[in-house]
């Protein structure tokens, strides 16, 4: 049974239309997560709204929002104000064109969809749009109003369904030419060109993300598994990381290539090894890590999936 769907709506094109789902395509929820606590008594903490100005604590009721136009000055804005403005949501994507896909800037992408048809009736409406667009190799954009703001949408085909992809406005893209105009124009010789072509060559793969592990994810849960079980784990030692400096960089390149030569290229190892490095799939990963000893369930549940994010409220 598919998830609850994040928004439901109709998809039209033309005079064509058919009944639509949005599922969130990616999510954040099973990474670790932390909450403050007291150190002292190992209670939670809870934080308490307080006037900058007084140091009084300010009770809900009396909370609002401002915009600040000035340092210290606040224009103060009521939420049926805003209310008065925004976007009212008809609950459609009407597809406004379509374009080819290698046209649209990757930096605009921002949040993926997993978009379904949401009732048998429409099915062959949703069917025939995918089709069409798989077949000229294009994408559609539309607009969707999502939480009280409209946002422009990239549909494409995918699989069965289709994808969306919400785009960020031109204002939200920050120009690359501020970051990058300070580069010098280097001229790269030739010998030491073919040597990093060569390296990149032999370092060719297909892109699998479940040979990627979150290395960092696992010590976090190993970390915890030995706390739980009353082990003293090593704190850092706050010791600088001191950056190597590569003195020529000609012969760092002969030498990776050297290196290279006694190592199978990634394309060519066993897919065995590949999956042993790999250890398991992302959507098991978890998994596998997880269980502590005691009361299996609960102890896993107590450690892999605490309600609040690293960065606590």
């Amino acid at each position: 049974m598919a998830p609850r769907p994040y928004w439901k709506g109709y998809l039209k094109l033309s005079l064509v239309s058919c009944p639509i789902a949005l599922h969130t395509a990616t999510s954040g929820g099973e990474r670790i997560a932390f909450r403050q606590i007291n150190k002292q008594t190992g209670n939670r903490l809870r934080q308490q709204l307080v006037d900058e100005v007084t140091r009084e604590p300010v009770e809900s009721a009396d909370k609002g929002r401002g915009y600040e136009y000035a340092k210290g000055a606040f224009i103060p804005v009521e939420d049926e104000e805003l209310d008065a403005i925004a976007i009212e949501s008809n609950h459609t994507i009407e597809i406004d064109t379509f374009v080819p896909h290698a046209q649209i800037d990757e930096r605009y992408f921002d949040a993926s969809y997993y978009v379904t048809p949401n009732d048998e009736v429409g099915q062959d409406a949703f069917v025939v749009i995918r089709d069409a667009m798989r077949g000229k190799g294009m994408v559609a954009l539309g607009r969707v109003v999502l939480a009280k703001r409209e946002r422009v949408i990239m549909l494409q085909p995918w699989d069965k369904g289709l994808m969306g992809t919400t785009l960020r406005y031109a204002y939200e893209v920050r120009n690359a030419k501020d970051y990058f105009d300070e580069i010098a124009d280097i001229k790269v010789p030739g010998e030491m060109l073919k040597l990093a072509e060569h390296i990149l060559d032999t370092k060719k793969d297909d892109f699998d993300p479940a040979t990627f592990v979150d290395h960092y994810e696992e010590a976090v849960v190993k970390m915890l598994q030995k706390k739980q079980a009353g082990v003293v784990v090593p704190k850092a030692s706050g010791a600088p990381v001191v950056a190597k400096n590569v003195i020529n960089l000609m012969d760092a390149l002969r030498r990776s290539v050297e290196s290279g030569k006694t190592s199978k290229p990634a394309a060519e190892r066993p897919a065995a090894k590949l999956a042993k490095k790999s250890r398991k799939p992302i959507e098991g990963q978890r998994e596998m890590l997880l269980p502590i000893a005691g009361k299996k369930k609960d102890a896993a549940k107590e450690v892999a999936k605490p309600a609040a994010r690293r960065k606590a409220s």
